[in-house]
């Protein structure tokens, strides 16, 4: 039996206003409701539901994100705005889990199924790492990474260029050979599929998506978005 079997393991959400392409993106109606709010409501479908956080940062400008998480009820941690490395390393010690999982809050169609897949295979393997993004094989918007907390302070403490802050993961895949890394692969052909949303192009296309769900959002799975995604006008 993996040692990991009883850990304690929630989902850390990143979200923040400053967005390059599309500021203000994480609240942005979509369809009636802030974009943010889909990725959460997905996260609370999942068997870590119970223990999602979202890590924003301290900047001004993320205090609607912070105010948005306090009226809907969704824990809220700031941190560093660029170190965002660092921003999560404190909201783990904030909580206390034994590992997170990663999900940007520009997914707002993250099938919360592929959190409970990376979850089960962290439980179940000898590992430090469990991904779908090493290699890619699922689009933008459903990247999941399930990271154990020991290894991510060590991790952190050997982070020496910008780029390791400002993106989470990218040193330990830099170093891949340190470390247990398990990736798991789409069955599905994705090839130009893209389900984040960084763009106006983005939003326009998760916005008729999800017009065409007769079901509540979080119904549909993976293989389901892929069909509307393909759906003819």
């Amino acid at each position: 039996m993996s040692s990991s079997q009883n850990e304690a393991i929630g989902v850390l959400v990143q979200a923040r206003m400053s967005s390059a392409r599309l500021p203000g993106k994480v609240l942005r109606a979509l369809a009636g409701k802030p974009l943010l709010q889909y990725v959460l409501e997905r996260l609370e479908k999942s068997a870590v539901g119970n223990a999602v956080l979202v890590a924003t940062s301290t900047d001004p400008s993320d205090d609607p994100v912070a105010a948005f998480c306090d009226r809907i009820g969704i824990a809220v941690f700031r941190g560093p705005l660029a170190d965002v490395a660092g921003r999560f390393l404190g909201a783990l010690d904030s909580v206390g889990w034994d590992a997170f999982a990663r999900v940007n809050g520009d997914s707002p169609l993250i099938d919360q199924q592929l959190v409970d897949k990376a979850v089960d295979i962290y439980r179940s393997a000898d590992c430090e790492i469990v991904t779908n993004v090493l290699p890619r094989t699922y689009p933008p918007g459903q990247s999941v990474e399930l990271v154990r907390g020991e290894t991510f302070r060590r991790g952190y403490a050997r982070m020496n260029k910008p780029e390791h802050f400002e993106h989470v993961t990218k040193f330990f895949y830099e170093h891949a050979n340190r470390y247990r890394i398990v990736n798991f692969a789409c069955e599905h052909k994705c090839a130009g599929v893209h389900l984040a949303v960084d763009t106006e192009q983005d939003w326009q296309r998760v916005h008729e998506i999800i017009t065409r769900m007769v079901r509540p959002h979080w119904d549909y799975r993976f293989q389901d978005i892929l069909a509307l995604a393909s759906a003819p006008e």
